[in-house]
């Protein structure tokens, strides 16, 4: 069976979620199954990360949905490399991808939306003109296949398949030095967020709740928020509006992320939106029971089914301040969470599973 040539096109190459699901997928199949090439607009540390992996990488400005320059200079170097299939990220990428089949027919187009959010007007005519040029896409949760139906995406066309990690990486112990790096007690009960500081992540929210928490709960606690973005500084004065300054901790952004997971005893997802969220497989590999928002693909995550965290309302401050202290105050609830999480990473959201369903669908979409 001849390596497919697989060129992933991304507009911004940076370090958030969709990035490392292209970099797990290059990292298991490149060299391998397929030869893999890069090409983006904006650099970013994936550019780096892929380069370190042997993977050649090609700048193309693409200024919009409906640059048919960037399309033509696609067209052009996917003839120049004789790639076989593009698997695009996001709308705009997508779109131009499609749109460089008009010049080269026989390259297909695999597409892995990571969004749930509705599309206007013209973009559902959009993709209902235009998915009929897809070979093949990927929704990484339920709510997501869903949302792109009712965008005007066939549906015939869309696999779901969930967003994964590798178990035997998150699962293997380390010495966490969060706690002795942060001046924490052993009888300091320590929360986690690593979520950029964007606004669509809730620290507005998680912040209110830990002021409720305070209020409703002996118990001592940390909350430590990892990570930067345009939202930082305003969540700086709101933790010093409420007087939050011993019970949070800002850390900024940390490349050592599987350190601060195996230092802290809970992690809170207060996202308003999520498709499948990378970071919380991640927690769940490593054995940390998660509290999350239900919202978008949380609960393909988090259910009944799982029993691997709970489940809040988006905004509900007091709500989550319950959640958070009904895990702070129970050790056989840690416990049962815990198990549960390494579970349902090994069972249902592991990596190897993801790797294999995608690369099947790489080659029935070269068919």
């Amino acid at each position: 069976m001849p390596v497919l040539k697989v060129l992933y096109l991304m507009n911004h190459a940076g370090k958030a979620g969709t990035e490392r699901y292209v970099e797990s997928i290059v990292k298991k199949l490149n060299n391998k199954e397929i030869k893999a090439y890069f090409a983006y607009n904006e650099e970013g540390l994936l550019v780096e990360n892929l380069k370190a992996l042997g993977v050649e990488t090609f700048r193309l400005a693409m200024r919009n949905p409906f640059d048919f320059k960037a399309a033509w200079e696609l067209n052009m170097l996917c003839r120049k490399l004789g790639i076989d299939l593009i698997h695009t990220q996001y709308l705009r990428e997508n779109y131009i991808a499609l749109w460089s089949r008009l010049f080269n027919p026989a390259v297909r187009v695999v597409y892995t939306n990571h969004f749930i959010l509705e599309n206007n007007f013209i973009l559902k005519k959009f993709n209902k003109l235009l998915t009929p040029l897809e070979a093949n896409i990927i929704a990484v949760c339920n709510r997501g296949k869903e949302m792109m139906i009712s965008n005007g995406v066939d549906g015939s066309k869309i696999k779901v398949i969930f967003n994964a990690v590798d178990p035997d990486f998150w699962a293997k112990p380390i010495q966490s030095t969060l706690r002795q790096e942060l001046g924490i007690g052993e009888d300091v009960f320590v929360l986690l967020c690593g979520s950029r500081f964007a606004y669509d992540k809730g620290h507005k929210f998680l912040i209110n709740s830990l002021a409720e928490l305070k209020k409703m709960s002996g118990e001592k606690f940390v909350c430590v928020l990892a990570n930067d973005g345009p939202f930082l500084e305003p969540s700086r004065q709101q933790v010093k509006e409420l007087g939050l300054e011993d019970e949070v901790i800002f850390i900024g952004f940390r490349k050592d992320i599987k350190n601060l997971y195996y230092g802290a005893d809970l992690y809170i997802n207060s996202s308003q939106h999520e498709a499948l969220s990378f970071a919380i497989l991640e927690v769940l590999g490593s054995g940390l029971p998660i509290i999350a928002t239900d919202m978008g693909g949380n609960g393909d995550i988090v259910n009944s089914g799982t029993n691997c965290g709970i489940l809040v309302k988006y905004d509900d401050a007091k709500g989550l301040a319950e959640a958070i202290n009904k895990v702070m105050s129970s050790v056989e609830l840690q416990k049962a969470l815990r198990e549960n999480a390494l579970k349902a990473v090994r069972e249902k959201f592991n990596l190897d599973k993801m790797i294999m369903e995608t690369y099947n669908l790489y080659r029935e979409s070269c068919r």
